[in-house]
């Protein structure tokens, strides 16, 4: 059997969610406690290898923090090494430096033999990078919008989705009281996993997702039959990357500077304007926004984000290299960590879930 590390080097990439310090903590103490292991935290994601900010974890340093939202590493979504910004042209353009000799130097330093990259596809996706450099890349699959291609759940989705899922439970009793339809936006970006599970999880009428593109006909329809119905209010639950069919995603804002320039947002109150447009009926838009990806995790992501920590810090005194923690049909497994990189897993048009909300009534704008 290959020699275990004597260091790792633990870091969170992209955006932050609940669960991601329940990881932290059972990589520290699994690799401390089990291994023998020395622990080290690097600040916000590659940004803290580009800089050099790195610090000694012990199992003190972790302890207490399981029911802590975000990350006591803090994180970041814009430090791609391979194309760091590093200012602007007299025009006003990006520029970009290829930085990753840096953070190899920032490994030498601390003699750390191998990354626990806690992240998404962006993060697996500059992971990649380093272990086209030799270095061994231990992934944990991290993301609220459970999009992570080679497992069936990330962690942080499912206290997104009871977040979410509160919400809307709220806005049923304020729209219901007015007689109004309610638009409520969702994140997720190009995949619908939390408007779906949201929004059967709430009862919600309508749920408009990217992976099938809508009708307002249809949606206009389905909205005047449930008041013909006697129906006070309809509450319609959509993902900020779905769109009309024939039409484009909404999109807030450009950021050149990262590398996942597109920011999605807008679509709830477009869609509420043009609801209300085609069928008289007042509607108010809602955008739950960053509001679901913070605070204290629920249970299920705490026990998620243990068991994926722990297996994350096996894998690494076995000696597997460059492997992502997965679960696949309720086992926890691993697969090599560039499948998920620079992909997406999107909700499958014949999902059991559409089946089963369809069944019951529900309307997605086909």
């Amino acid at each position: 059997m290959p020699q275990a590390p004597r260091r790792i080097g633990v870091l969170t990439g992209g955006g932050d969610c609940p669960g991601l310090n329940a990881v932290i903590r059972a990589v520290t103490k699994s690799a401390i406690f089990d291994h023998g292991i020395e622990v080290f935290g690097i600040a916000d994601g590659f940004l803290g290898l580009i800089e050099d900010r790195v610090r000694h974890l012990s199992a003190d340093n972790v302890s207490n923090i399981l029911t802590l939202g975000g990350t006591i590493l803090g994180s970041s979504n814009r430090a791609d090494p391979q194309r760091f910004a590093i200012g602007y042209d007299a025009d006003g353009s990006p520029q970009f430096k290829d930085v990753t000799d840096d953070c190899m130097k920032t490994l030498r330093k601390y003699e750390i033999d191998t990354l626990a990259v806690i992240g998404g596809d962006g993060t697996m996706s500059g992971a990649r990078n380093f272990v086209e450099r030799g270095v061994n890349c231990i992934g944990l699959p991290k993301t609220i919008d459970n999009d992570l291609e080679g497992t069936d759940i990330t962690f942080g989705f499912l206290t997104a989705v009871q977040i979410a899922t509160d919400a809307l439970d709220r806005l049923h009793t304020t729209a219901s009281s007015h007689g109004r339809v309610m638009v409520v936006e969702l994140m997720g970006r190009n995949a619908g996993w939390i408007t779906l599970h949201a929004g059967v999880a709430s009862g919600a009428d309508v749920l408009l997702i990217p992976e099938i593109p809508y009708d307002l006909g249809s949606v206009r329809d389905f909205i005047k039959d449930r008041v013909a119905r006697g129906k006070r209010c309809s509450i319609v639950c959509v993902s900020e990357g779905a769109r009309a069919k024939g039409g484009k995603q909404v999109v807030a804002r450009l950021d050149p500077t990262s590398p996942d320039p597109v920011r999605l947002g807008g679509i709830g109150a477009q869609l509420a304007g043009e609801i209300e447009r085609v069928t008289n009926i007042e509607t108010r838009a809602t955008v739950l926004g960053h509001v679901v990806r913070g605070g204290t995790p629920v249970s299920a992501d705490r026990v998620l984000g243990t068991q994926f920590g722990h297996h994350a810090v096996r894998l690494i005194a076995e000696g597997k290299r460059n492997r992502l923690v997965v679960m696949k049909d309720n086992r926890l497994t691993d697969v090599d960590i560039t499948v998920a990189a620079n992909t997406q897993r999107l909700v499958p048009a014949d999902h059991h879930l559409i089946a089963a909300a369809k069944a019951v009534g529900t309307c997605f704008g086909d």
